[in-house]
């Protein structure tokens, strides 16, 4: 752990006493802030961090060392899915020397006060968010401390400022779906994802881009939120072939809600594919291994992660703003298994 940083220790060019003076603030309260104490009101805390960015501090330990870590930050890890991101992360960290550690800011897609004190304790060499915003305030008191930034498929529109790393989710959307036109298809049913993430919000319109493109009508009673686990896909799923007229091909928009969707159509006594075909999102390993084989739209998980990886220490590096992409959004692809026939005439 770093020692808290005393009268006399360099920032750069200027000493932690001349940022005091700028600040208006004692040499000790400046060194509260770059140790990420919390007992400093949040008005004084601005205005060092202002000082800090004005004159491009960048963090040093005593002896030069700093903290060799790379951040990734997850709302919730009980899935496979986070399992894919981890590895790429853990892949490009490792090649850079670095080890990788795992925080959890709960139900949140934005971290709270608590997770930013403890990471500018920590100083990572950088911080990737997934499924996350950034309020004003943490992205101001990381650049501060320059600590670089990326996020995974934000949750909503971010801030052109705020790199990002996702995938064409509008354009999987419009494939699945045309994929299910195309078999002959005329009552296909969709649960995307939560209501307030732009990846499910995108994968919705990829569908009724499909279904206007053919001339069909969307219908609302054949569209659901979902929460991308198989309970909800199972909630879901059973809801919609309850209806009168259920639907012959239902879209999920991730594998483990294709899973429920699965397992509902054998509740209700449904084969698939003969009676109802299912395509998923995400291409995870379990795609392959469900009976029937899971029809789906490749995510590349992997390589998100990677790529948002090598962006931290792009950023680190000092590349120009200018020549460093503040969204990269990689392709995704169908991938066609045994989920997916044609319907049954009538």
């Amino acid at each position: 752990m770093l020692r808290p940083m005393e009268k006399g220790d360099e920032l750069g060019r200027i000493t932690l006493a001349d940022i005091a003076r700028e600040a208006r603030v004692s040499v000790s309260t400046v060194s509260k802030v770059l140790n990420g104490r919390t007992d400093v009101a949040a008005a004084t805390r601005g205005r060092v961090e202002n000082v800090l960015r004005d004159h491009g501090y960048q963090r040093t330990a005593r002896g030069g060392a700093e903290a060799p870590l790379v951040e990734i930050v997850f709302h919730e890890l009980d899935s496979v899915w986070a399992m894919e991101l981890l590895r790429g992360v853990e892949t490009v960290a490792n090649e850079h020397g670095a080890a990788l550690v795992v925080t959890h800011s709960g139900s949140r897609h934005a971290p709270g006060p608590e997770w930013i004190e403890a990471v500018l304790r920590r100083r990572p060499l950088g911080v990737i968010l997934v499924f996350s915003s950034l309020p004003p305030e943490l992205k101001r008191q990381l650049r501060a401390r320059s600590i670089p930034f990326v996020i995974i498929d934000p949750a909503g529109n971010p801030d052109p400022d705020v790199p990002s790393v996702g995938s064409a989710n509008w354009a999987g959307g419009l494939a699945a779906t045309r994929h299910l036109i195309g078999l002959g298809h005329q009552r296909i049913g969709i649960i995307t994802g939560p209501g307030d993430m732009l990846c499910s919000l995108a994968r919705l319109d990829g569908y009724r881009s499909a279904l206007a493109m053919a001339g069909m009508p969307v219908d609302p009673a054949l569209g659901a939120f979902g929460d991308f686990h198989a309970e909800g896909g199972f909630a879901q799923g059973k809801r919609l072939l309850e209806l009168p007229d259920r639907p012959t091909a239902i879209f999920a928009g991730s594998d483990l809600q294709a899973l429920g969707v699965l397992e509902a159509a054998r509740v209700h006594g449904l084969r698939v594919p003969e009676d109802l075909s299912v395509v998923g999102y995400d291409d995870l390993d379990i795609s392959k291994w469900t009976s029937p084989a899971l029809t789906t739209v490749r995510q590349p998980l992997r390589e998100m992660a990677e790529q948002a990886t090598r962006l931290i220490f792009t950023l680190r590096a000092g590349a120009e703003a200018a020549a460093t992409p503040t969204r990269l959004e990689l392709s995704t692809t169908l991938v066609v298994r045994s989920s997916t026939a044609a319907p049954k005439l009538p």
